[in-house]
């Protein structure tokens, strides 16, 4: 079979006419291909060789068009994501407005020219657009009977209608405003912008820093707080290697146990301690610190209050500066005497702070008054809890603060200094100033007792009738209903209301060494009374647990530390000052002149000698 087609093949080939049939039809098809060819349109350019600019090209009237040159263009983005189809409201005329100037950012200026895909509104429509009443009304024919809360609704709509024509015109007509969307589209739009009164753009408090910038100041370095312990590496973040006592000095009066039975029913009111004296002593002002340095017991020297302070910095809101000054082979931080920086905060961490309210016409409700409130607070709850001088434990050293020819009548308070002693590696020796406010007995396993030392704080609730200023309902919860029963709610909201605070207080425990630390809750006798208050209950924590429950990590706190100190340590000597941004989580480093905040000092010694020779 293979044969045979093989052999008639052959034939056809040897076929002259066949073979003249196929010559032709090649030579026909390469006539059609020959005159199918077309020269393709090749702009002249005489100036000089290669192709001209596509915009030469377009002008050309012998260029050909594109198929696409007659259909209108607009630039986008595979990114953006297509909303609403039509969408009237106020919150989408801003959002077209920001998509624009994104636009404008992203393709330039050129956006603006494709004019057929903007919306046209014609100015005498809308000149003549009113709103039009749309009630049914009554024929006169006859009156129809209205029933009294029929009336009123209708009443009530024909004033939203009013109001919303006002709204209307006061926006120059154009569509927007609340009251103008559908309900719907209301709480959609509040829940976005922060709604269900959690706060917002509204209620946004531009702040002011703690201390002026002078224009001699020189910026070092800055950081950013919310990744201020995350950059810090995991080696750094360690406790120090050894701890040692160098010095006790005051006295410790003992706690009284009867304040552990406190509840709502028996609660205790605070009482004003008037004959004792605190001393918020800065490190240059101490002494004691300053005979350490000069014995060479340390290279770095602070107090507790400072130094908590810094190790929880990545948790405050409100600004705040520290001062320190580098000496050869020396390093103090320090802290203005003119700041608020003793003074506690009130709901720094709240998701709407304290702010000036017109709904408080007295003004107690301020941060500055309820700051003022809650010191004097703390104050009073140390001394309060504890028992008479008849249980009193003296140190090695009197207080170095108390004078006795001029006490005008008064006495230290119970407090204990402790001056420590840690060893941070690297050479770095930190000498730090710890106050310890009582001794508690606790009783062992075996039935003995230990004596151990504490820390007292007190938490304040300044509104429990959640009035302006206050922490929202959601959040905010009334101590005399849950202080019994739900306590760990009540402390729950206050670490979310008070974070800083709580983990300052913790770290100055954690510092001081102390195995307890007493918290009480106190609370306003009346909600417009900001100068009697009432003990609604105590508790002792743990430091190191507590920090663990309030997720304080005691080797981020000494890594922060770390940093800050080598960081100091390559610098040249001078005096610097850490400052926190008041609107932004940013903590930034200045350089400053040598007699930076002296003068303010002198100033104040000033008045005060004034006031004294005038008296």
């Amino acid at each position: 079979a293979n044969s045979s087609c093989q052999l008639q093949q052959v034939n056809i080939l040897n076929n002259p006419h066949t073979a003249t049939t196929s010559r032709a039809r090649y030579k026909y098809k390469l006539k059609m291909t020959d005159s199918t060819f077309k020269v393709p349109y090749v702009p002249p350019n005489p100036s000089s060789w290669g192709p001209l600019d596509t915009s030469v090209t377009e002008n050309d009237p012998d260029a050909p068009k594109s198929k696409f040159h007659l259909l209108p263009y607009a630039p986008f983005g595979r990114s953006d994501r297509i909303g609403r189809a039509a969408d009237f409201t106020q919150s989408a005329f801003r959002s077209q407005q920001q998509h624009q100037h994104r636009d404008r950012r992203r393709f330039g200026e050129d956006q603006g020219k494709n004019l057929e895909f903007q919306y046209k509104v014609d100015n005498e429509e809308e000149s003549s657009f009113q709103l039009v009443d749309t009630t049914p009304r009554t024929t006169s024919g006859g009156k129809r009977f209205v029933t009294p809360g029929a009336r009123r609704r209708g009443a009530h709509q024909q004033r939203l209608r009013q109001l919303n024509a006002r709204r209307g015109n006061e926006t120059g007509g154009q569509p927007g405003g609340r009251y103008n969307q559908p309900q719907r589209t209301r709480r959609r739009t509040n829940f976005g912008r922060g709604g269900g009164n959690r706060g917002g753009w509204q209620n946004r408090v531009d702040r002011q820093a703690s201390v002026s910038v002078r224009p001699d100041w020189k910026r070092v370095d800055e950081f950013d707080l919310a990744k201020f312990a995350k950059n810090i590496p995991a080696a750094e973040q360690v406790a120090p290697t050894s701890e040692e006592d160098l010095l006790w000095c005051g006295f410790l009066d003992q706690y009284n146990d009867q304040y552990d039975r406190v509840a709502t029913r028996t609660a205790v009111p605070l009482k004003r301690v008037e004959n004792r004296d605190f001393y918020p002593v800065t490190t240059t002002d101490d002494p004691v610190i300053e005979k350490l340095a000069i014995d060479g017991a340390g290279n770095v020297f602070a107090t507790d209050a400072i130094l908590a302070h810094l190790m929880t910095s990545p948790r405050s809101v409100y600004p705040w500066d520290i001062v320190v000054q580098k000496l050869p082979g020396l390093l103090f931080f320090d802290k203005r005497d003119s700041s608020q920086f003793d003074y506690l905060t009130v709901n720094e961490t709240a998701n709407n702070p304290p702010s000036k309210s017109d709904d408080d016409p007295d003004g107690i409700n301020t941060p500055e008054r309820l700051s003022l409130e809650a010191t004097m607070i703390n104050q009073n709850f140390t001394q309060q809890i504890l028992k008479s001088s008849k249980t009193r434990t003296n140190f090695d050293l009197p207080n170095p603060f108390y004078d006795p020819d001029d006490n005008d009548g008064m006495e230290p308070a119970s407090v204990a200094y402790r001056y420590r002693k840690f060893d941070l590696g690297d050479g770095i020796q930190l000498v730090a100033r710890t106050e310890l406010h009582g001794l508690v007995k606790k009783k062992t396993t075996g039935g003995s007792e230990d004596t151990q030392y504490m820390t007292a704080y007190a938490l304040n609730e300044f509104d429990s009738a959640k009035g302006p200023g206050h922490a929202p309902s959601t959040a905010s919860i009334n101590w005399r209903d849950k202080i019994d029963s739900q306590r760990g709610a009540v402390l729950a909201t206050e670490l979310k209301n008070n974070s800083f605070k709580l983990a300052k207080w913790t770290a100055q425990s954690v510092l001081a060494g102390a195995s307890q630390m007493k918290i009480g809750f106190v609370s306003r006798a009346a909600p417009k009374n900001a100068y009697e208050h009432t003990i609604l209950a105590t508790q002792f924590y743990r430091p190191k647990d507590f920090a663990t429950q309030i997720t304080l990590s005691v080797g981020g706190m000494w890594g922060i530390m770390r940093m800050l100190i080598k960081l100091f340590q390559t610098q040249p000597e001078g005096k610097y000052v850490l400052m926190r941004d008041p609107n932004k989580p940013i903590l930034r480093i200045y350089a400053v002149p040598p007699g930076t905040f002296e003068e303010d000092d002198d100033d104040d010694e000033e008045e005060e000698e004034e006031k004294e020779g005038g008296n």
